[in-house]
């Protein structure tokens, strides 16, 4: 029985796993979001935003132009990639862009066929180390993908989801009967789940009047929530990650997770750091290698 509280499945119920998510939480975030967005331009703008973001991403990778992609272009990229952004420097100072490119390419081979996403993202993940230096490398791809074909690919970043650990955005609003946090929950990190949490998603925003836009809906709000539990209980791994240090307002750690924070209108400069250390300038041709 579907606990009270909770977010009702849709009919047809989705193929995938059952995602008990509590509809009180995800109202509480929605009317949080809109709340704190207000004072720097408003819900709007920010998903607004999140367009531009995929449409460039779109523009440099899409239906096969990631074969043409081009070393500025990629820096511009990875700039929006906020956990890449602070250490892909060092990657690419040792190993080169053509590099890059070459694993790219294999990842968004076949992209329309979403059945062979977590094959091709596993791979792609397989092809550098297993340590805590490259984490960065799953939101590499889960950034590449969602952006570049968001309708297709629902957004799979750690911070969504990450089963390993068992974090993400899919604890903070999991259905709990006495309000407690919930403990290990038994979901992959696959294609499967987070395609069930977008049908979801989808369907909550749909009850709340939202109809347009709403794949970067669903990044905001998330973020939103994951921001939330960075601000609460986030460690200093989290906040190193993604964060910083400095004191900032209300939507900044939202900003920073959907990498919305990476230039500086007036200098141009972004937060990826070249190898020299030197922040990139966006749309200049240069290396990143010494």
């Amino acid at each position: 029985m579907w606990p009270i509280g909770a977010v009702r499945p849709k009919a047809p119920a989705p193929s995938g796993p059952v995602l008990d998510l509590s509809g009180p939480v995800l109202r509480r975030a929605f009317e949080h979001l809109a709340e704190s967005a207000e004072d720097t331009g408003g819900v709007e703008r920010y998903v607004g935003a999140l367009a531009l973001k995929a449409s460039l991403f779109e523009e440099v990778l899409g239906k096969g132009k990631v074969a043409e992609l081009t070393e500025p272009e990629f820096y511009d990229l990875a700039a929006f990639i906020t956990p890449a952004r602070r250490r892909i420097g060092a990657w690419l100072g040792r190993h080169g862009f053509a590099d890059m490119r070459q694993r790219l390419e294999a990842l968004l081979e076949g992209w329309s066929d979403v059945s062979t996403t977590d094959d091709r993202m596993a791979a792609f993940i397989k092809g550098f180390p297993a340590d805590r230096e490259h984490r960065w490398v799953r939101d590499l791809a889960a950034e590449v993908l969602h952006f570049t074909a968001p309708q297709r690919y629902p957004l799979m970043t750690r911070w969504m989801w990450d089963a390993r650990v068992n974090t993400g955005v899919l604890r903070e609003i999991w259905f709990s009967n006495d309000g407690r946090e919930a403990g290990n929950i038994d979901v992959a990190d696959d294609f499967a789940t987070f395609r069930v949490l977008r049908e979801e998603l989808e369907g909550f925003l749909h009850d709340n009047g939202v109809f347009r836009e709403l794949p970067f809906y669903m990044d905001l709000l998330c973020a939103h929530v994951y921001a939330d539990y960075i601000n609460d209980k986030g460690s200093q791994f989290l906040r190193a990650d993604f964060c910083g240090t400095a004191k900032t307002d209300a939507m900044a750690h939202t900003r920073r997770l959907l990498g919305l924070d990476a230039v500086d209108t007036e200098s141009g400069r972004t937060r990826l750091k070249l190898i020299d250390g030197e922040a990139y300038v966006l749309g200049e041709p240069r290396r990143l290698t010494s």
